[in-house]
């Protein structure tokens, strides 16, 4: 669930942001996304973070810089410190309108600025950075070749990034003043440093520096081969997984999710109490996810039912099933999408059905194929969906024994 928004920063400017709320809409936690030096709020880092957080219960603002995006006011007019003025405001419109962030996440320039941030929003327990300098003044090297003209005439036009922006010599300035990595040892939050050790922006000395400068709680995550704007949506995804991961251990507990069911290898567990109502806790052979029911039957919602894990089984089943046989018979699928509905029917109203009275449960299953394939192909995969391992154990004698464990 993404919203468009709008606040005012403390110079009087509309800045432009989206905030990401769990789809649940229960809210565990709220969090702060920077975005890199005139990067915007949409980079696909930021995007997949957002996600990734907003899946564990953490809603996150993610928000275009002054005079960046869709963000009033002039870039050429803004430094280093004011992007850390904004971050306050951030926080300061999150507390009023939503929850006081409790975590900072910056990437590259972006990630020096929570350092700096953190110290004046007191609601945060954990900073995360990604790609980050230690310093603001390393931000620098990008404009060695416009460096001098800019200091001597006061401001220049300079390429970064295939755009132009205006810079000023005040911008030098007040980065050549921070010490950012001075304060990173009295930062008092949890922190993660993530870095790819083939950045070719900032290089992974600067996480280095950033790690060696604080106390722990302190975690380190080397991103392997990305580069420096996680360009690969893979490398976006991973990145947030991780940290979502890693930030739940620092945040409140979530009091509505029940506690993990303990992993089995080769079997399905699943555990809660009665004062969880419907929630569950899933392990799948070491996949955890939880069951639940939707807020009209009484329940909160936070996971699938048993029946969509039910028609899950069914879908995904017949997707590998397809999906192998195009591989065999080397036909030019391009994709395959399976929809199951699961409902009640009368059995009257199933001429086919043993059953004659009384209700039946009824899967209805949707295939969809895309690729050059004749009629023919298209009516032969459909008749394989029906081979599907899940479709045969469903259709054919289940039996099911149960037994109580020590």
């Amino acid at each position: 669930m993404q919203e468009k928004i709008s606040f005012q920063n403390s110079r009087g400017e509309r800045l432009a942001g989206v905030v990401h709320r769990p789809d649940t809409g229960h809210l565990r936690a709220c969090a702060l996304f920077a975005h890199c030096f005139t990067c915007t709020k949409n980079i696909r880092a930021a995007v997949n973070i957002a996600e990734a957080l907003a899946g564990e219960g953490i809603a996150v603002l993610r928000f275009d810089f002054t005079g960046l995006g869709q963000s009033e006011g002039d870039f050429g007019a803004t430094h280093f410190s004011s992007n850390v003025q904004d971050l306050v405001d951030a926080a300061g419109f999150l507390a009023a309108h939503l929850q006081a962030p409790e975590l900072l996440v910056g990437h590259s320039l972006g990630g020096t600025a929570v350092l700096a941030a953190a110290h004046r929003i007191d609601s945060v327990r954990a900073v995360a950075t990604i790609g980050a300098p230690a310093d603001a003044e390393h931000v620098l090297h990008l404009l060695d070749d416009d460096l001098e003209r800019i200091e001597r005439e006061g401001e220049a036009e300079v390429r970064l990034a295939g755009r132009s922006f205006r810079v000023r010599s005040d911008f030098v300035a007040d980065v050549r003043a921070q010490r950012v990595r001075d304060g990173v040892r009295q930062l008092r939050r949890a922190l993660l440093v993530m870095h790819s050790p083939v950045d070719a922006i900032v290089p992974i000395a600067e996480a280095g520096r950033i790690y060696a400068s604080a106390l722990h709680p302190k975690s380190f995550i080397t991103l392997d081969d990305a580069d420096h704007l996680l360009s690969r949506a893979t490398d976006a995804a991973y990145a947030g997984r991780v940290l979502s991961a890693w930030a739940a251990r620092y945040l409140p507990e979530d009091e509505e999710r029940p506690a993990p069911a303990r992993l089995q290898r080769g079997a399905v567990v699943v555990r809660g109490q009665p004062e969880d109502i419907f929630r569950c806790a899933v392990n799948a052979d070491g996949h955890r996810m939880l069951a639940d029911e939707p807020e009209r039957h009484g329940g909160t919602d936070l996971g699938p039912s048993p029946y969509a894990l039910l028609a899950a089984a069914l879908a995904s089943c017949t997707v590998m099933t397809l999906n192998m046989y195009a591989r065999r018979k080397r036909l030019p699928v391009g994709e395959v999408e399976v929809a199951v509905t699961h409902d009640r029917i009368h059995a009257e109203d199933c001429a086919g059905c043993e059953t004659v009275t009384g209700r039946i449960d009824r899967l209805q299953r949707e295939v969809l194929v895309t690729g050059d394939l004749s009629d023919e192909q298209h009516q032969r995969l459909l008749e394989i969906a029906d081979r599907c391992p899940v479709h045969r154990t469903l259709e054919g004698e289940i039996l099911i024994e149960t037994r109580a464990r020590d």
